[in-house]
């Protein structure tokens, strides 16, 4: 059973209202299709790229598809879709404050036995130009993604990751863990 996590805080006292209760359901619902075409998107073609080419070919893959994936469904919506993780690949998907919180709850939720495939947030939050409406969903660490994100890589992979990203800190994963999360930013 998928467990939901929605601080209205921000709107306290308005949430029981039907109306808003039933505006924050039907955005986490629209942001959990959206990680979910994501990740099935990715998930294809890293696929078809591990058959191709191996985990090099793979790594190829999420430096130009993922960004690009994340981009088609931001401008799709007119909102903000990624990924992050407390150990990022691609520096630029860092994350910040908010989403940093989060994924330390994710970990915390994790260690506390819930299973990492169904966990996610939302929470409405105040910015410097008004409410936003944010949503995160964990990504666990499969079998597949040990060959570039687990701790035996094969110097090829190893090559490969310290030409595309210097800074890599996504390596020394075991199955099941928490890689990272789809982040979603909705304007209210």
């Amino acid at each position: 059973m998928k467990r939901i996590v929605l601080i209205t805080g921000l709107v306290a006292g308005v949430a029981s209202m039907p109306a808003v209760a039933q505006d924050l359901q039907q955005r986490v619902e629209e942001s959990r299709a959206v990680a979910q075409e994501f990740s099935k998107t990715l998930r294809e073609q890293l696929m078809q790229a591990m058959q191709a080419g191996g985990p090099v070919e793979a790594i190829a893959v999420c430096n130009t598809a993922a960004p690009e994936i994340a981009r088609m469904h931001s401008e799709a919506r007119g909102w903000s879709v990624g990924r992050t993780s407390l150990k990022v690949r691609n520096p630029g998907s860092a994350p910040d404050a908010w989403e940093t919180a989060v994924l330390q709850q994710f970990e915390q939720r994790k260690a506390a036995g819930e299973d990492p495939a169904g966990i996610e947030f939302a929470e409405v939050v105040a910015t410097d130009n008004g409410q936003v409406f944010r949503y995160m969903k964990a990504i666990p660490t499969a079998e597949p993604c040990l060959a570039c994100h687990g701790s035996n890589l094969a110097p090829e992979v190893s090559a490969r990751l310290q030409e595309l990203y210097p800074e890599d800190q996504a390596t020394g994963f075991a199955v099941g863990d928490l890689r990272g999360a789809f982040t979603i930013e909705q304007p209210m």
